[in-house]
């Protein structure tokens, strides 16, 4: 089976430089907490553009127009630290399965980015010239993964599962969720790609097999992945093109929060 580079770093959330760098050897997370206060929802808001504030009217709870307001604009607030711009004054599209980027970069060090939250917790990915994808998940407790497993993830993930204790049977669970969430969201396809056409490994920093894709074997060895730890409760994982790229965590704070 041809593979796919796997790491699982413990790599503390560090407070950013307020000018932000990435390179193409780079690929730089930030965590951040989507429950803000009214006024930083407001300010949020302000920064977005007609299309997404029709989308957050479209929500029906309160709570979730709130985290979407408060997720596009730390998109906002974050890619502009990069390119030294103004949050409001991004621009974006989306390519034919959703996946957003920003318009206007398209060169071959174009910043590339990737986003993912789960029950007010945000993770956002960034890094330049390669597809880059992000996922995570609060781990329930209450969903029947044994028979999810068997009816969407491919046959040694199903069988994998059902041999461990019912307590790792959760964690295992995510942990595949969130690796092939990552890996379809960075190639832009969405869930046009069968959940079940590839492979993951299941164990923590497990070194070798990472993707055993059915259709193409050798896509997995164009990929790097890492296992995240954003909260306790939480799995993650983040994907990338190439090998060799360098992870940096870094935790969201407001410049102008901390000077006042």
């Amino acid at each position: 089976m041809n593979t796919a580079i796997i790491t699982s770093p413990v790599i503390p959330w560090s407070a950013p430089p307020e000018t932000p760098e990435v390179s193409r050897n780079e690929v730089q997370v930030w965590r951040a907490i989507l429950d803000q206060t009214p006024s930083q929802i407001q300010g949020f808001l302000q920064s977005l553009a007609a299309d997404e504030r029709a989308r957050a009217d479209r929500f029906y709870f309160e709570r979730d127009r709130e985290r979407f307001i408060v997720a596009r604009g730390l998109l906002r607030a974050i890619l502009g630290r990069y390119l030294n711009r103004a949050p409001e004054c991004l621009s974006f599209f989306y390519g034919s399965h959703g996946k957003p980027a920003l318009a206007g970069e398209s060169d071959d060090d174009a910043i590339c980015f990737n986003v993912s939250h789960s029950d007010g917790v945000a993770l956002y990915a960034v890094t330049r010239g390669h597809e880059v994808g992000i996922d995570i998940e609060r781990i329930r407790l209450d969903l029947p993964v044994v028979e999810i497993a068997e009816r969407f993830f491919s046959p040694r993930e199903a069988a994998t599962i059902r041999t461990l204790p019912t307590e790792e049977q959760y964690r295992t669970f995510f942990r595949y969720w969130t690796r092939k969430e990552a890996y379809i969201k960075a190639g832009g396809e969405g869930l046009s790609l069968p959940l079940d056409q590839f492979d993951v490994s299941p164990a923590p920093g497990e070194p070798g097999t990472l993707l055993g894709a059915q259709q193409d074997p050798s896509e997995a060895s164009h990929w790097s992945l890492w296992e995240l730890t954003p909260d306790p409760g939480y799995v993650a994982a983040v994907a990338t093109e190439g090998h060799d790229r360098h992870l940096t965590c870094w935790q969201w704070s407001d410049p102008r929060q901390q000077s006042v």
